[in-house]
């Protein structure tokens, strides 16, 4: 018989949903038979093969644009500003949210572009975004500088990646895809599904749920996609959710196809769904910050600027505020 995982506090946005369907090892899925496996051989393919990246070519002349200005964190403007990555800062309506909060490098995995405001500068936040327990994404360090200097901030996130958070008591609500947040009055969050998967040690892959937001406030709304390769969610998202004002959607990290497609997407895939999801203004993000694959550094804002005529997209800046 299958099995299906949910939080039973919060509600579904579509009727008859059952929750998140589990393999007979426990483990999540994408639903959709392809999910994000990779034999040992298709890691030594990939880091023995031989790339422009690898051999030093192009990379050298591209570097992200950062604005190095923190004046939006003092006003009461609504705003996106990308901080590089998928690291977000969002206030609509006096409602401030950061997405997937990553200040500095990796271990092993240096930071290319310089976050651009001190990161204890951040205040006032009430909602923290986390799509999956990836480390580019759910960074231990950044959110126990968050927690510091927001004590009141939640942390809104996908089911069972939150041992952490809930050991150090920060606030917190774990969703399964179609679920609805329990939010104060005037905002709505719920989360959706991605195509993407789990692992932060070598023993829990899939062990966690991934996922992306919806977010309306104010009467504006916006899509976070998270991390996710394409498929037909974003047609599914688009039924439930038409005509979202910003969708803010990853570019980065889709080369060598055989080991990426099925996590990430590229940024002519990246078209693709959001053309599917019917959005409004499509905001590139996952990419200029971290060397993640194989593609050349400045390739998905070099792709995404010449296809930017098949619909309307807003470059941002590492840092760069965007009123709304």
């Amino acid at each position: 018989m299958a099995k299906y995982k949910y939080n039973p506090k919060l509600q579904f946005v579509i009727p008859n949903c059952k929750g998140n369907l589990l393999t007979n090892k426990n483990e999540f899925t994408n639903g959709d038979g392809q999910d994000s496996i990779f034999s040992f051989w298709d890691v030594l393919k990939w880091k023995f093969s031989s790339t422009d990246y690898k051999n030093g070519r192009k990379d050298k002349d591209y570097k992200l644009k950062v604005i190095k200005d923190s004046s939006f964190l003092d006003s009461n403007e609504d705003v996106i500003v990308w901080l590089g990555h998928a690291t977000l800062f969002i206030r609509i309506s006096g409602v401030s949210i950061i997405t997937d909060p990553i200040f500095a490098s990796m271990p092993m995995v240096s930071r290319k572009a310089e976050f651009p405001v001190l990161p204890h500068e951040i205040k006032g936040i009430d909602y923290v975004l986390l799509s999956h327990a990836h480390r580019d994404h759910f960074d231990k360090k950044s959110i126990k500088i968050l927690k510091n200097n927001n004590p009141q901030m939640e942390v809104l996130m996908p089911l069972d990646i939150g041992e952490w958070i809930q050991k150090k008591q920060i606030k917190n609500q774990e969703a399964a895809w179609w679920q609805k947040f329990e939010t104060k009055q005037g905002v709505e969050i719920v989360f959706l599904p991605a195509k993407h998967w789990h692992r932060r040690m070598l023993t829990d892959f899939n062990k966690g749920l991934w996922g992306s937001f919806v977010i309306k406030i104010g009467g504006k709304s916006m899509f976070f996609a998270g991390d996710t390769a394409y498929g037909s969610h974003f047609k599914d998202i688009a039924e439930l959710f038409p005509n979202i004002d910003y969708c803010i959607m990853p570019i980065g990290a889709y080369q060598p196809q055989y080991m990426m497609k099925q996590s990430h997407m590229s940024p002519w895939e990246a078209i693709t769904a959001f053309k599917d999801i019917k959005g409004r203004t499509m905001i590139p993000m996952h990419y200029g910050t971290f060397q993640l694959a194989d593609e050349y550094f400045g390739e998905p804002e070099e792709v995404m600027r010449k296809s930017s005529s098949e619909v309307k997209i807003k470059f941002l800046a590492a840092g760069e505020s965007l009123e709304i």
